[in-house]
């Protein structure tokens, strides 16, 4: 039987307190974003589409399993967060939750419902890729690579490419398409200019854990031109959806905003502090939306 903090809703003193330690445990923020990139991944893929409520199970499943990961993550990485401003404040750290059997038990079943939904409601395929980026941020990222090498945001960023990937098996389990390829590597492009300019903003954080994030291990300086030629090498690899297949919408939103993108690395270039890593951080965020949102309307006009 639970005890103690390991029973989050029941000893929590408001409903407010209870939905946002549940949103920040599983990360919800991050875990919905990976459903829609799902949802953009079955849009772009080739197939015959799906009534509403499989594709409601997609998302759900999706999310589930990044939620579980995130839940995962926090847990595994208590002693890392305990150490770091940013994140000494999450319920693993502070004794809010009390990492355990329970609550790994409880992550486990989350993220195992979330494969299950995707087996019954869609195809062993999705399920199978929904398991790998699980897997690839929950092990691969948090377990093995995370405190060992620099390289571990870069290999990460193929939990996101999964979702894509998933979506797009949802309608098409039998074969790999180009088109949901190519928005897959996008998304593997995206990751690590995204979370490397976090880095920058919180160096001290991520040194004083002893993370070897790429700004800790070479400097912010030359992070700061790693990060702007990853984003040119993401924006240019956005617009091959564009020649292989998406509309004019796609493509006119893939300008636009790997502009704005481009522009705001450029700023962290000629000034690599705190505030241009923000922007640049936030500026990815915008960027990442805009084309997921991009994609499934310019795929839903061709319906």
């Amino acid at each position: 039987m639970l005890q103690g903090s390991q029973v989050p809703v029941l000893l929590r003193p408001t409903r407010v307190l209870q939905l946002r330690l549940f949103f920040d445990l599983f990360k919800l923020r991050i875990g919905l974003v990976i459903g829609l990139t799902a949802i953009a991944g079955l849009a772009v893929a080739h197939g015959s589409s799906l009534p509403a409520w499989r594709v409601f199970a997609l998302a759900l499943a999706v999310t589930m399993a990044a939620a579980a990961a995130g839940a995962f993550n926090q847990m595994a990485e208590r002693d890392l967060d305990a150490r770091m401003r940013r994140t000494r404040n999450r319920a693993f750290v502070t004794g809010r939750l009390t990492a355990g059997p329970a609550w790994l038990a409880a992550i486990a079943a989350t993220g195992a419902t979330g494969i299950a939904l995707a087996a019954f409601a869609l195809n062993a395929m999705t399920a199978i890729y929904i398991f790998l980026g699980a897997f690839t941020y929950a092990v691969v990222y948090t377990i093995w690579l995370k405190r060992r090498t620099w390289w571990n945001i870069v290999i990460g960023g193929l939990a996101g490419s999964f979702a894509v990937l998933a979506g797009a098996a949802a309608v098409s389990p039998q074969r790999l398409e180009a088109l949901p390829l190519a928005f897959a590597i996008v998304l593997f492009l995206w990751t690590p200019p995204h979370f490397w300019s976090l880095a920058i903003a919180f160096h001290d954080d991520y040194a004083a854990a002893k993370v070897p994030m790429l700004p800790v291990v070479i400097g912010d300086a030359r992070a700061a031109r790693t990060i702007f030629a990853c984003a040119a090498l993401l924006v240019a690899a956005s617009l091959v959806p564009a020649v292989i297949g998406m509309g004019a919408l796609y493509l006119t939103t893939a300008i636009g905003a790997g502009a704005y993108l481009l522009v705001k690395s450029a700023q962290l270039l000629r000034a690599p502090n705190q505030r241009a890593a923000m922007a640049n951080f936030h500026a990815s965020l915008a960027y990442l939306a805009l084309l997921i949102g991009a994609a499934i309307a310019d795929a839903s006009l061709k319906l």
